[in-house]
């Protein structure tokens, strides 16, 4: 689990791609590493990976086909940035919201905007994760935990305050890059019972109707 707040933003200093997955290397900020162990789980880019090796302030990341088709992982080159957040313990303060790192989809940066008082990122998801997503709600692009403030149609618009902006890979993106998308779950599964709900409910009611 995670809180959705980023620690910080690391760089990739090594990368291998195989027909199965590719490998990350990146370089910790100091003591981010602290208690880390081989296994252990930390979002990258808001992806949960799982630590294969440790070495100093090196850790690395094994990302499957399946986690690069999903995510923006495969865009990623040695050189990035990325957004980093160790998994939270249960006795942590949550200043964000409950984030898995099972990212929903990947969405396209429409307009990127990083100078104030308008900085903002839109970004158009693809139109089946368009139900989960409405104004005020909250959901976590790349690892951040942020609130929609506009929407047009599949178009989502965030505004960034300056910390996000100072924290995050943010500033990096242009238009037409991909960003992860992480709808939040109870939101999800509440529009989900719904729509089976009426589904199965509007049949008989217009056939009551019309008796």
């Amino acid at each position: 689990m995670y809180t959705g707040i980023v620690q910080a933003t690391a760089p990739i200093t090594g990368l291998s791609r195989t027909g199965a997955h590719t490998t990350f290397e990146i370089d910790f900020p100091p003591g981010l590493t602290e208690e880390l162990k081989i296994g252990g789980s930390v979002a990258v880019e808001g992806v949960c990976l799982s630590a294969t090796s440790i070495s100093g302030s090196k850790v690395t990341f094994d990302a499957m086909l399946a986690t690069l088709e999903r995510t923006n992982l495969g865009a990623l080159q040695e050189g990035g940035m990325v957004n980093l957040e160790r998994s939270a313990k249960m006795t942590d303060e949550n200043g964000g919201h409950v984030v898995a790192g099972h990212v929903s989809c990947a969405a396209e940066v429409v307009e990127m905007v990083t100078e104030e008082p308008r900085a903002h990122i839109s970004f158009r998801v693809p139109p089946e994760w368009a139900k989960y997503i409405f104004v005020r709600g909250f959901l976590a692009v790349n690892g951040c935990s942020l609130t929609v403030a506009e929407q047009e149609g599949d178009v989502f618009t965030i505004y960034l305050i300056p910390e996000t902006l100072r924290q995050t890979t943010f500033p990096r993106y242009q238009p037409g890059d991909r960003v992860n998308i992480e709808v939040d779950h109870q939101t999800m599964v509440t529009v989900d019972v719904m729509e089976r709900t009426l589904e199965r409910l509007l049949p008989r009611y217009l056939a009551g109707a019309a008796e």
